[in-house]
């Protein structure tokens, strides 16, 4: 299974082909604009998700509301095209172009893809790299957890902490519908008013912000990933997943960086059989030991750096005249926390269901199935 995207922050559309699902797979935008609208929710995001109301045209792949076994594409239109057309027109001519960008922010890809692809109109660099294209992996995403939810496996995301404010209330699966209700997706009130207060004492400086987000998932199988080959291991192909989406920084499995001032004993987790079957009183490897999938539930934490487009910009150069400048400033978000969850979710359950499809294999749905509880039985009576 895989996918691909294209399009720009202000071209006409997002677009993504997703190749190897299986049919009989159950599919609409019933299940992709929900996340759409999660993505652009929170807390300290700007006018861009006033203007765009995100839903997915679905071109192909789907007929009669079920997967065929075809390629699926999935297109997302940006309504600020609209603005933009003269702009973005791929035709030759008109150049210098209105909102030229020559003025690289610190902290993009402005600069460095400038010099790598030899642009001087950096708005060549900015429109790929910008997060919007986030959009389409959330629709992509979401796909994917609509199949791993067809083989009994179910996920979550919160916002852990937000510019050094923790939330204290310990993650429950009885309190999803505390955080989808919650602006910053946390479950604690407390910590969420201090994180209100934080983000707008943040906008009023100029300033952005960073934090932690925590993905899990629940009902995975034993064994998916594999100790055999490093590009095999799943803890490497999450990892990779997470750090690929814009402003991620850094990723822990369960409490990494913690167990890492920890000796052994009060690390590992150990393993007892009862009542039939293999069992675990702790989780410190977050659900992953030697690559694989142990059974237990999975835990990724996402460090996101603070966005770097500020409104009070840092010193920079212009590519053209080599002159010192301020950074251009573009519209932009004070925070992004609490929908960076929401993309990352999405992220990490296309790892974990192209993972299901390569132990499982199957070309429909019912089959994936029926092996995947085969595999759960075997390993229930191992």
């Amino acid at each position: 299974m895989r996918y691909l995207t294209a399009g720009e922050s202000h071209g006409p559309q997002l677009t993504a082909i997703i190749e190897g699902l299986p049919a009989q797979l159950n599919l609409g935008k019933g299940d992709i604009d929900p996340w759409l609208r999660r993505r652009q929710g929170g807390y300290g995001r700007g006018r861009r998700m006033v203007i765009e109301t995100d839903e997915a045209e679905i071109l192909s792949g789907v007929r009669a509301g079920r997967t065929t076994g075809a390629p699926v594409t999935l297109a997302i239109a940006n309504k600020d095209h609209r603005n933009w057309t003269e702009i973005m027109s791929p035709e030759p001519g008109g150049e210098p172009r209105k909102k030229a960008l020559t003025d690289a922010r610190p902290g993009h890809a402005d600069l460095t893809g400038g010099i790598k692809y030899r642009h001087r109109d950096l708005r060549d660099v900015l429109e790929r790299a910008s997060a919007r294209e986030t959009a389409a992996r959330v629709a992509v995403g979401s796909v994917a957890l609509k199949l791993l939810g067809e083989l009994g496996v179910q996920g979550a995301n919160y916002v852990a902490s937000l510019a050094g404010i923790e939330t204290r209330v310990p993650f429950s699966w009885d309190a999803l519908d505390a955080i989808e209700d919650s602006d910053l997706r946390t479950p604690d009130a407390d910590a969420a008013g201090q994180m209100r207060e934080r983000i707008d004492q943040a906008k009023k400086d100029g300033d952005t912000l960073g934090g932690i987000l925590e993905v899990r998932f629940r009902g995975l199988p034993v064994g998916l990933g594999s100790f055999v080959h490093y590009d095999r291991k799943l803890d490497g192909r999450i990892a990779q997943a997470c750090l690929s989406v814009q402003a991620m920084k850094g990723v822990e499995i369960g409490r990494a960086f913690e167990n890492a001032t920890r000796p052994g004993s009060g690390v590992h987790d150990a393993v007892y059989y009862r009542e039939g079957t293999y069992a675990r009183d702790t989780n410190g490897a977050g659900g992953l030991e030697a690559g694989m999938t142990n059974g237990e539930e999975l835990i990724v934490r996402v460090a996101m750096k603070p966005i770097a487009t500020l409104m009070k910009p840092l010193p920079t150069v212009n590519v053209v005249s080599h002159e010192p400048s301020d950074a251009a400033r573009e519209r932009s978000d004070t925070t992004a926390v609490p929908a960076a969850g929401v993309v990352l979710q999405c992220a990490v359950g296309w790892v974990l269901a192209e993972a299901m499809l390569e132990k499982f294999g199957g070309d429909t749905l019912p089959e994936l199935q029926e092996r995947v509880a085969a595999a759960r039985a075997f390993a229930q009576a191992y």
